[in-house]
């Protein structure tokens, strides 16, 4: 799709502040295995960044998701995949469900102060026994009055020690595991920023990368909200959660792209200027031969993306492409940092170059947001490829 000055125009407020106000930190962030959420996501606010393609009845800047997807793009110029990805879960994972389908009370309550940048949001979904298997999950919400009583726990949170409140995918009846769980707003914290009764973070989870991303393990113990706390119909959170997952996976695409059209630029400038056997790296037939091939896959990771961006901009059903983008993605990402990494040498071992923290980083597009596998079942899915679906 056609992009333009004004998505033009945002793409160089991001670039701009991702070098003036994120990049200079992102060392010390990684070192400390976390990074100021509400600081940064505060800046963020108060620049419209937090709610690009979100309603302007609640802060967002009401534009469509075109412009939520230059952005996603930008974000991966972030010298730290942590801190990226916790940017995505604030503005494309914890957040459009209920920019859909919350009340306006909700919306009032959890929406505008995220948009803001006055609160840090994280997503609930998966649990130490189920990940990708969303419908797996054992968290139950349990009516007690015009309350909730929430019993369970979260795995794998991202923000999740730092998060004010959870967009909580639970049980809420018996039956058909696909038609009784509802998304919720939990509160992680209570006015005065304390630790909501009930609500423990067990855990900071250390990690082979992402490592500026505090993710956690939260257990919830007789945790009481308000009903009107479901986000649109109870019993219909597996629905919209599978709606959310569609801009959560054009996220990692996007992001995926620029990601690796960077280690694809760095790794060039290395090779030029890193001499072996009297000659520059770059000019052995093997490099350069691969990094044009890297290129080009790149590219057509781009037009598979923004197909699938075109489509969910005009309101159309993008869960194929979706789901092809992010396995595209994800193995693409794998194959340039690994290859890219191979450039290097010895310097691609070391933690000092980006080149090694992508590839650590990286590697969680394969698992994060539905497994490739997951994405191959779902696309089959759709084809009617499914062993018996025919």
């Amino acid at each position: 799709m056609d992009l333009t000055p004004q998505h033009e125009e945002l793409r160089r407020t991001i670039r701009r502040f991702i070098a003036e106000e994120v990049n200079p930190h992102c060392a010390a962030w990684e070192e400390a295995t976390i990074f100021p959420a509400h600081e940064l996501f505060k800046k963020m606010g108060d620049l419209g960044l937090l709610g690009i393609n979100k309603p302007e009845a609640f802060g967002g800047l009401g534009l469509d998701y075109s412009y939520a997807a230059v952005a996603a793009e930008e974000f991966a110029r972030i010298n730290s995949g942590g801190v990226a990805m916790a940017i995505g879960v604030q503005t494309d994972m914890a957040t459009p469900a209920l920019a859909r389908f919350g009340s306006d009370d909700l919306r009032a309550q959890f929406l505008a102060p995220s948009i803001a940048g006055d609160k840090v949001a994280c997503i609930g979904v998966s649990e130490p026994h189920a990940g990708s298997d969303v419908a797996a999950i054992r968290t139950r919400a349990v009516e007690d009055g015009d309350d909730l009583v929430i019993n369970g726990s979260k795995m794998w949170i991202t923000n999740g020690t730092q998060a004010d409140w959870m967009c909580m995918l639970a049980n809420t009846s018996d039956g058909n595991k696909h038609q009784n769980k509802s998304l919720i707003c939990v509160p992680l914290k209570d006015q005065n920023g304390k630790r909501a009764k009930g609500v423990t973070v067990a855990r900071k989870l250390k990690k082979m990368g992402m490592h500026s991303s505090d993710t956690a393990e939260l257990f919830f113990d007789d945790v009481r909200v308000p009903k009107r706390n479901i986000i649109g119909e109870p019993g219909m959170g597996f629905v919209y959660q599978m709606l959310q997952f569609q801009e959560e996976r054009l996220y990692g695409a996007l992001s995926s792209i620029t990601g690796c059209e960077l280690t694809i630029e760095e790794t060039i400038d290395y090779t030029r200027n890193r001499k072996a056997f009297g000659k520059a790296l770059i000019e052995n037939q093997v490099v350069h031969y691969r990094l044009i091939e890297l290129m080009t896959e790149v590219e057509a990771l781009r037009a598979l993306t923004w197909k699938g961006v075109g489509i969910h901009v005009a309101g159309g059903d993008c869960t194929v492409l979706a789901s092809m983008a992010k396995l595209k993605a994800a193995r693409l990402t794998r194959e340039v940092n690994d290859s890219c990494l191979q450039f290097w040498g010895g310097m691609g071992f070391m933690d000092e170059t980006m080149v090694s923290r992508r590839y650590r980083d990286g590697r969680l597009t394969s698992i994060g947001g539905g497994a490739d596998e997951v994405m191959i079942g779902i696309i089959a899915k759709f084809k009617g490829l499914l062993p018996g679906k025919n």
